[in-house]
């Protein structure tokens, strides 16, 4: 075992070592290969003879390899493979050979001679297998069985052909196939060591009853009982028959008629017009049920929960497709629902295995989920319907609900709801069961205790446009469920974390459908969004950081459109609703301040941001209020900085808030000098600044002399740009030209760069017009060929670019 190295030294010697004899392990094992392949050529032409001068040097650690034994001419080769596949050949020979006698020379001999080919053939192909099992030939017994049953096959056609043609085809094929079955089943239990007789039996037993039924003339039904019935044979042998062959084969069979007689027993179910017409296709499909439980009770664990889903599926589509006939077809997705939900308590029987008891409930849950889906586009219909309001709010109170959901196809059929309370009841019983168990508050428990609270929140709703509720008592509803919602979504904060949190969600999308409703008149809104201060009760109450953050964000948007609401009755415009809605930020603000926990501050001043910008956003169009509302976000800005961990961010928010008015203030008053008004603001900044560094020399010279230049530097430069004079171009870059070298020679980070930028600014604006000159006059493929060679020499030079960047971030990082 090599030793643990005590320093990077000693394990880099060793590191040398282990690649060393690595490298010579690697030319030890290519010469060996090498001289390997000179054995193998040398065997395959003389036989094999050991190379004159033996194994090559430097073969110490290699494992001695027996030499392989020459192979004399004649002898035996190949293995168990090779006689696979000629025996699989000469099968298929013979086939081939009999298929041809059959088809093109019966007919040119006489009765006894077709009469003593056919038993002479087919008695020598079933007897061989027989002394060839005595004599230990088992493969060649299996290719000469086969090919036996072969011959049976094309002596019942050629019984058919040139006996008995006036039979019917499938007439004639039903009994052939059973005789079949009958002689290989009897065949393979009597020679008992060939594997292929009782498979293929079982595959010519799946035939009788369909072809007689098919020969008989009988309807679509009869053969689905037909194929019902082959299906049963089939399980029953798949149980109980021997072999693995057998068992798969007969599984395989079950399977495919099975799915045949459902396949025809829904298409009669959906088709009929009448409980009678239902009646004979629903027996089908209940009959198929019960030969999918019958093969699931003793099936083992997969296939067996597989047969539970599938019967109870049957069993669903057979009785529903009866009863669905007397109701609307609205009502049909309630009818399946129903047949779902009672698959539930034969689920619970002790008596029927487990497995079954799972395919059973899947069976019940896929229903449910179907139905669900089924419902689903409606149900959006109607919960979407009434965000058309947003077009023309406050256009009048409607009389009823579904006025506002008209113009969006809602639904008109109270089935929709109804399917989704049913779904809501059946998963809540789901929920309340598995807690009776005793199962843990997650996973499935808390997905059944939140699906079922998401259905009943969406089902509300729904019910009220469909039903056509008034429209006050529609928002009194919706209002009383957002208020059970957030009770509900306090109270169950300790039990299914999925329950708790569905119910806040859909709190939060309850209101909203509240919302929209509200938006068509003008009480309404006041009443509605002043009651949705719930989310503000619910934030104090409730223990979740992120239930907190959400409900308190939500009451600053009720509080907005309270805000913006009050601006719409009182006609004061965009612009001065502006300053009326900045008074919810306001709110927000000082209440940070008062409580001072970070739970709740962060979501109001995430809300307080928000309301600043619908603010900034209603202002746009009148530059007088905006320079105040930005003024105002300034002192909301400042105000926050009070906080010592917000004052930072905070307070170069609040100096580029303040900068910001003033600018905006100068242009919407047509100043062209604006120099005149931000330079003495300028000079008392920077002045202030100075006096900062020098009580603190450790303050960043962006809080000293940031605002300061910033002032007058920003609006100089929007002037420049239409100021077609030289007068401001020379003199502002030549201030900042200063400002620049002082910043370096100072070692200040915020004057170099907000220097360097104004001038790079400057320079690009007297330059601008030279330029495009130059680009005028350049034929247009020098462009891009511009940018190629520029590419490529940054390409070439990356690395050394890459350093120079990064010593030039540290330059800047170390200077205040």
């Amino acid at each position: 075992m090599t030793p643990l190295p005590s320093s990077p030294a000693e394990e880099l010697v060793l590191l040398e070592r282990e690649l060393l004899w690595l490298d010579t392990r690697r030319a030890q094992l290519l010469r060996r290969r090498a001289w390997v392949k000179a054995a193998l050529r040398a065997q395959r032409t003389q036989g094999w003879q050991p190379p004159p001068h033996g194994a090559p040097s430097g073969w110490a650690h290699a494992p001695a390899v027996p030499p392989t034994p020459a192979v004399p001419p004649g002898s035996a080769t190949g293995g168990p493979g090779a006689q696979h596949v000629l025996l699989i050949l000469g099968g298929l020979l013979l086939a081939v050979a009999a298929i041809a006698f059959t088809l093109f020379s019966w007919g040119e001999m006489g009765i006894a001679g077709r009469a003593a080919v056919l038993a002479g053939v087919t008695a020598g192909a079933l007897g061989a297998p027989v002394v060839l099992l005595r004599r230990g030939l088992g493969a060649t017994a299996e290719a000469v069985g086969a090919v036996a049953l072969l011959l049976t096959v094309l002596d019942a056609y050629a019984l058919h052909a040139a006996v008995l043609p006036e039979a019917d085809g499938a007439g004639y094929a039903a009994f052939a196939s059973g005789v079949l079955a009958a002689g290989w089943t009897a065949y393979g239990v009597g020679v008992g060591r060939l594997r292929l007789p009782l498979p293929a039996a079982v595959v010519a037993g799946q035939f009788p009853l369909v072809l007689g039924a098919w020969a008989a003339g009988g309807s679509a039904l009869v053969i689905g009982w037909a194929l019902l019935v082959t299906a049963a044979g089939s399980v029953v042998v798949a149980l109980r028959g021997p072999g693995l062959a057998v068992r798969a084969t007969a599984w395989s069979g079950a399977g495919a008629t099975w799915a045949g007689g459902l396949l025809i027993g829904v298409g009669n179910s959906v088709s009929a017009s009448g409980p009678l017409d239902a009646a004979g296709p629903g027996a089908l499909l209940l009959g198929a049920a019960v030969v999918a439980l019958a093969a699931a009770w003793r099936a083992p664990g997969e296939m067996a929960v597989t047969g539970g889903v599938v019967a109870g599926l049957a069993a669903v589509a057979g009785v529903g497709g009866v009863v669905r006939t007397e109701v609307p077809w609205s009502w049909a997705v309630v009818v399946y629902l129903l047949c779902g939900a009672a698959l539930a308590p034969p689920a619970r029987i002790t008596a029927v295995p487990r497995p079954v008891r799972g395919g059973l409930l899947s069976a019940a849950a896929g229903v449910t989920g179907l139905a669900v889906l089924t419902v689903l586009p409606s149900a959006a219909a109607a919960l979407l319907g009434p965000a058309a309001v947003l077009t023309g709010p406050w256009a009048g109170m409607p009389g009823g609900v579904r006025e506002l959901a008209a113009g969006a196809g809602a639904p008109d059929a109270l089935s929709v709801p109804v399917v989704l309370l049913v779904a809501a009841v059946l998963l809540g019983a789901v929920y309340a069961s598995l807690v009776q168990e005793g199962r843990a508050p997650t996973g499935w428990t808390g997905a059944a205790g939140g699906g079922a609270i998401g259905l009943v929140s969406a089902a509300v709703p729904v019910l009220l446009v469909t039903a056509d509720v008034p429209y006050a008592a529609a928002l009194a509803v919706d209002l009383l469920l957002v208020a059970g919602l957030l009770a509900a979504a306090l109270a169950l904060r300790r039990v299914p974390e999925a329950a708790g949190g569905t119910a806040l969600w859909c709190a939060v999308a309850v209101a909203a459908h509240a919302g929209l409703l509200a938006l068509a008149a003008e009480p309404a809104t006041y009443a509605v969004f002043g009651l949705l201060v719930l989310f503000a009760a619910s934030a104090a109450r409730s223990e979740e950081v992120v239930a907190r953050s959400l409900t308190l964000v939500l009451s600053v948007v009720c509080a907005l459109v309270v805000a913006l609401a009050a601006g719409a009755s009182l006609e004061l415009g965009a612009p001065r609703t502006a300053v009326l809605v900045l008074a919810v930020p306001a709110v927000a603000v000082v209440l940070g301040l008062w409580l001072r926990t970070s739970a709740v501050v962060v979501p109001l001043e995430a809300g307080a941001g928000f309301g600043a910008l619908v603010a900034l956003g209603l202002a746009l169009t009148d530059g007088a209020y905006l320079s105040l509302v930005l003024a105002l976000c300034g002192v909301l800005a400042a105000a926050t900085a009070v906080r010592p961990e917000r004052r930072p961010g905070a307070g170069y928010l609040a100096a580029g808030l303040f900068a910001l008015a003033t600018w905006v203030r100068l242009v919407s008053a047509g100043v062209t000098h604006p120099e005149a008004y931000t330079l003495p603001v300028s000079v008392i900044a920077c002045a202030v600044g100075l006096l900062r560094r020098r009580t603190d020399p450790g303050a960043s010279s962006w809080a000293a002399y940031g605002p300061g230049l910033g002032v007058t530097l920003a609006p100089s430069l929007l002037a420049l740009w239409s100021d077609p004079h030289w007068q401001r171009p020379l003199l502002l870059g030549a201030a900042a030209l200063a400002v620049t070298v002082t910043g370096a020679v100072r070692r200040l980070q915020a004057p170099l760069l907000l220097g360097a930028g104004t001038l790079a600014l400057v320079a690009l604006h007297e330059l601008a017009p030279h330029v495009a000159q130059v680009f005028d006059a350049l034929p247009r493929w020098s462009v891009p060929a511009l940018a190629g060679l520029l590419l490529l020499a940054l390409g070439a030079t990356y690395e050394q670019r890459l350093r120079d960047a990064r010593r030039l971030r540290e330059h800047l990082g170390r200077m205040r």
